[in-house]
């Protein structure tokens, strides 16, 4: 059927900041709506606060609002934009995850779309409902005859403990409409089950949770469907959980296809998963439903489903290579299946032609637990990894050992793990005991377990991992054995099949005692090489023209292996990806790495993308012209090169747009011949190089805070003294901030050295000094010493970002944090442009900045933190690449930077480019959100380590009305009225007043602490006294969770201050009360909620604030 052409636009909900249970992956999804139902001549509205998005790009859409997601804001765009251009108007909820399905809700309830005429498709408000109801749902499971766990829908405690007489003991909580898990979890005890209820319910926007009997140790397996309105249903893949029901999907290690089930057992799930999409009313788009089977009967029952792209469907369609999101956008406007054409088959098949793949597919997610201290490494049914990564190959192992590599914690395949307890007797429960656990590295440990011996069928007694995934492992581990005994194989044959088995150079090399380099050149004397072949969504069965590869060692029965990479004459540029999120690198570097593609694609280079994250639009096959799925080391981008160069002209590689990846790489792949663009190599390591980057910064005059560098334990407390207290320490050569921390007294420097350092010491320097802590610290400090810096208190951070061609630099942003130096700038809000320093101040940041580029001799990007104190500015760190604020500044400004640059790296010149307006006449504010949520036991007070995963935008034409943008798009609930408690250290009391004082002229109530409450009384502001948690009930926590609070000022000094104060954090956040922990955040927070309750929040389009053509 043909297309409606009764709508002539389409609102398009995006995903808001980037949070675990929520990543890139609905980036990807919503550019591709975008670009296939621009395609189609629809006139295109795009809602998204997060400005680190490709979605996001002012000509992805003819509408674009970078502004909160909320009911009331979205209904404002909607009342904007519903009549400024004719014809009917749809909202298409389903690709921004729970955040557009929960606010496309939350209208339809308003009345907001019946008020306006706007029809919801792509999926009903009834449908949506239907599958996120959960009693609705196992209600229409039933009707269609399909098992559901034995659960009860509940909404109080006592109702809880009702349904847990009937459920016992383990019992799952899930909680209704929300993401990723939030606030649910495994009670094995009453006690958990009351603290898991009570946190599930305030998670619940309707303030229900499922209890729900325990299905742990179950198998789990995924469906992704499609269906279009004329009941065509196809499956895109089966996905098996290697980890057992239990641990959220998001947190499990999964394969593509599912590998353990029969053809019978197939079948039957996959005629269950269509009759589901059919019972919940899915009719024009794609969807995920989850099942679990026991493995002792084959009892199959429905876990939940998703009427919407989901992180899964992201993860099928670059498993695949079928594009889910492009084509449920197609259906949502009326056309079948049948009638869209396959792309990646160049039409050769349509979009009702069924995926079959030929390979497996491994993803493994990636985790963050060291930046939260005091959380447990132990995976449940709420989320909590930060990232993933996805290998293919063409049997597990290769595929299981490639995603090991592409994890990047230190990792070269199924590697050696130390396991705690062993070796001190009772060794087969200790194992027991580590299988049993689901963590992080739960895989290795059975790796581990098969090296001491422990037989497949305990193992899969012990964790209830399928025998056959166990077995795969314990295949890996013979071959290991071999080459400990024999060493290498110096036949092509044997080589490969270790090669074949997903062994990287490196691991062969730690096996046979011997250098990677040898492994290397060893295998290129033998030619063993790998083969690179298409994802093509036909098995070959037609020819593709997408030139989506991966590697593999596999080697024919008959003939040599056949290479399908088919390397082009043209002139080319390779693009390295940032590999998978985490914390300090996500998915700002994407957006500058696609940006790249999109620039030199233009200048008509063809661009190669290699990178390893299923969620990326970096990742999507038509971004480039070449993707290379694979894992980003060494020995993989070489090989990849040398293919490369085998035809056409290798320009050269990009490395500064991947974040610290890329960077790490960057030294190697140089000495093995590959042209870098960009800024020398040799300039990164300046700026890294504490010693060169000193005697540069005197060179050029430029002061930075007093330091030192310390190469061993002894050394640091040497350099301490000499310093003086307070420092900020940090290890070299580090990405957000990691192991980065305050100094501020002897206990502090102590728990550093012994507590916090041991943990950065990678396995094999453990191994060569096991009862040495010290020993192993200083040989890490070796290489990677510790950077010391005086602690500038009370300072002002800047950041300022620059473009630098060789022969000039120009600057694109200076942005001034909110919160003073010492909390990492990737967890502080700042303004651009600057909001309090004077224009001197801005124009000699400038020039220092421009004057560092120059010394560097940078190409491309570079950004400087500075700290601004008594009038002196200092330089803090320079990292000549891009940076996380590059989407930030290009979206304020209205200027491609990362597009500018990359052509700049290219050989272009600065003065080939329009002017870039570093001054414009509105405010852009960018406010990073935090996970604290998903660990409990977690304080919530910032520092010099970066926790935030993802980012926020507000923008207006006032810092004030920018700045409670950013904090309603963050996720805060900006108070209107109610109390605010006040207890701050007695060095902010009198900076506080003006805060407190405005938020009383507006009509809030204040209540404080004894002395904060006094000094406010004192100077005319009426405070009512509450009690810290220490002096006894009612006290503050108990206001907080009686709702009597709208709003929490909260800064402390000193660790005992810290610890009395943490209880007030977690139950704010809890209770989802604002609170801010530094006297800048909280004076902003103040001005910012007086224009939230003087007025109504205008929206505006960035159409409106920049002319198309400064969109370019």
């Amino acid at each position: 059927m043909p297309k409606r052409t009764d709508i002539s636009t389409i609102m398009i909900i995006g995903a808001g900041p980037i949070v675990i249970g929520q990543a890139c992956e609905f980036d990807y999804s919503g550019t591709q709506a975008c670009k296939a139902l621009k395609a189609e001549g629809y006139r295109i509205v795009l809602v998204n606060s997060n400005p680190a998005t490709i979605m996001t790009d002012p000509d992805m859409a003819d509408r674009t609002y970078i502004e909160p997601i909320t009911p009331e804001i979205v209904a404002k765009i909607i009342e904007k934009e519903r009549y400024a251009a004719p014809g009917g108007f749809a909202l298409l909820p389903t690709m921004g995850g729970q955040t557009a399905l929960n606010c496309a809700l939350s209208l339809e309830k308003m009345g907001v779309l019946k008020k306006f005429d706007v029809e919801m498709i792509g999926a009903t408000a009834h449908a949506i409902d239907k599958a996120e109801d959960r009693e609705l749902f196992r209600e229409a499971m039933t009707k269609i005859g399909l098992d559901t766990p034995r659960s009860h829908h509940v909404k109080t405690l006592p109702a809880a403990l009702e349904a847990l007489d009937d459920i016992g003991l383990p019992a799952i909580i899930r909680p209704s409409f929300t993401l990723g898990g939030t606030g649910g979890g495994i009670a094995y005890n009453k006690a958990e089950f009351i603290e898991i209820v009570e946190r599930g319910i305030d998670a619940s926007p309707t303030n229900e949770v499922l209890v729900e009997e325990s299905v742990l140790g179950w198998k789990e397996y995924e469906m992704e469907v499609v269906r279009d309105k004329a009941d065509n249903c196809i499956i895109i893949c089966s996905i098996e959980n290697i980890d057992p029901m239990g641990v959220h999907t998001g947190d499990s290690i999964t394969v593509a296809p599912a590998l353990t089930l029969t053809d019978k057992e197939y079948q039957i799930m996959r005629d269950a998963s269509i009759a589901v999409l059919r019972e919940i009313g899915v009719e024009t788009g794609g969807s995920n439903v989850q099942f679990a089977v026991d493995p002792s009967n084959g009892r199959m029952i429905v876990i939940e489903m998703n009427p919407r792209v989901s992180r899964s469907s992201a993860l099928a369609s670059k498993a695949t290579g079928f594009p889910i999101a492009k084509v449920a956008a197609r259906l949502a406007v009326g056309y079948t299946l049948d009638e869209i054409a396959n792309d990646i088959t160049g039409g050769a098949t349509p979009a009702s032609f069924e995926p079959t793949i030929d390979y497996i597919v491994t993803k493994i997610p990636r985790f963050a637990f060291e930046k939260f201290p005091g959380s447990e490494p132990i995976l449940t049914t709420a989320m909590k990894s930060v990232g993933e990564a996805m290998a293919i190959g063409r049997n597990f192992a290769e595929s299981l050992q490639k995603a090991l590599r592409s994890l990047e914690t230190g990792l070269c395949g199924l590697d050696d793990i130390e396991i705690e307890g062993f070796g001190k007797g009772d060794d087969m429960n200790v194992l027991r005991g580590a299988l049993g656990t689901p963590t992080p590295d739960r895989l290795l440990v059975v790796g581990q377990a098969l090296r001491l011996g422990m037989t497949a069928e305990a193992i899969h007694e012990a964790s209830k991992i399928d025998i056959w995934f166990i077995e795969r492992i314990a295949e890996i581990v013979a071959l290991e054995n071999k080459v400990k005994t024999y060493g290498l194989p110096e036949d092509a044959e044997n080589l490969r099949k270790l090669k074949f088995a997903g062994f990287s150079d490196s691991r062969l090399a730690t096996l046979a005692g011997l250098e990677e380099e040898d492994v290397r050149k060893m295998r290129h004397r033998l030619d063993v090489r790998p083969v690179y072949k298409r994802i093509d969504t036909c098995a070959a069965e037609f020819a593709s023209p997408t030139a989506y590869m991966y590697s593999t060692y596999e080697t024919p029965f008959i003939g040599s292996p056949a290479n399908e990479a088919q390397p082009s004459e043209k002139n080319k540029i390779v693009i390295l990806g940032g590999g998978p999120n985490r914390i300090g690198q996500g998915i700002e570097f994407d957006y500058c790495c696609c940006h790249a593609c999109f620039a030199l694609a233009d200048a008509g280079f063809e661009t190669i993308m290699i990178n390893c994250n299923p969620e990326t639009v970096s990742t999507d096959y038509d971004t480039s012209d070449r993707l290379y799925f694979e894992p980003l080391t060494n020995e993989d981008v070489a090989e990849i090169l040398d293919v490369e160069k085998s035809n056409g002209v290798l320009v050269g590689v990009i490395v500064q747009y991947g974040g610290q990846t890329p960077l790490k790489l960057a030294h190697g792949l140089e000495q093995a011949g590959a042209p870098i663009l960009g800024t020398p190599v040799d300039s990164i390591d300046l700026a890294e190089d504490r010693d060169r980057f000193k005697r540069l910064l005197d060179k050029l005059g430029l002061k930075q805070p007093k330091n030192g560098i310390a190469y061993s334990v002894e050394q640091s407390r040497i350099v301490v003294q000499e310093l003086g207290l307070p420092l900020v320490v940090r290890p070299s050569y580090v990405l957000g901030g990691r192991a980065m921390a305050i100094i501020r007294d002897q206990s502090d420097l102590d728990d550093y050295l012994l507590g916090t350092l041991p943990s950065l010491v990678p396995s094999e320097i453990k191994a060569r000094y096991p009862n040495d802590k010290t020993g192993q610290i200083n040989t890490v400090l070796g290489k990677n010493p510790l950077l010391f810096d005086r602690y500038l208190t009370d300072a002002i951070e800047i950041d300022v970002d620059c473009l630098a061609d060789g022969d000039e630099a120009v600057i694109a942003g200076v942005m001034e944090h909110i919160e003073e130096a010492g909390i990492h700038s990737g967890d502080s809000a700042c303004s651009l442009p600057p909001r309090s320093l004077a224009p001197e101040t801005i124009a000699a940041l400038e020039a220092q900045t421009e004057s560092l580029a120059m010394a560097l001799g940078v190409v491309g990007l570079m950004n400087v933190q500075f700290a601004l104190k008594d009038g002196e500015i200092y330089v803090l760190e320079v990292n000549p690449r891009a940076s996380r604020t590059v989407p930030f500044v290009a979206k304020v400004i209205g200027s491609p930077i990362a597009k500018i640059a990359a052509r700049v790296m290219a050989g272009a010149k600065l003065v080939d480019f329009d002017p870039l307006d570093t001054k414009p006449a509105h405010v852009g504010v960018k406010e990073a959100v935090f996970p604290f949520a998903r660990f409990p036991g977690v304080d919530t007070v910032l520092g010099p380590e970066m926790r935030s995963t993802g980012e926020v935008m507000g923008l207006d034409t006032s810092f004030d009305a920018a700045f409670v943008k950013s904090q309603l798009g963050g996720g805060t609930k900006a108070p209107r009225e109610g109390v605010v408690f006040v207890s701050v250290r007695d060095a902010d009391k009198g900076r506080i007043i003006p805060a407190v004082r405005l938020l009383k002229e507006v009509g809030f109530s204040i209540v404080a602490t004894g002395g904060t409450a006094r000094y406010l009384v004192e100077r005319g502001i009426p405070a009512q006294k509450l009690n810290k948690v220490s002096e006894g009930r009612p006290h503050i926590v108990d206001a907080i969770k009686n709702g009597s609070i709208a709003l929490v000022f909260n800064t402390t000094e000193g660790a005992q201050a810290l610890a009395d104060s943490r209880s007030l954090r977690r139950a704010a956040l809890l209770h989802k009360v604002p609170y801010y922990t530094t006297l800048a955040g909280a004076v902003a927070a103040a001005q910012g909620i007086r224009a939230y309750v003087s007025g109504d929040l205008r929206v505006r389009a960035l159409q409106d604030y920049f002319p198309p053509s400064a969109t370019k």
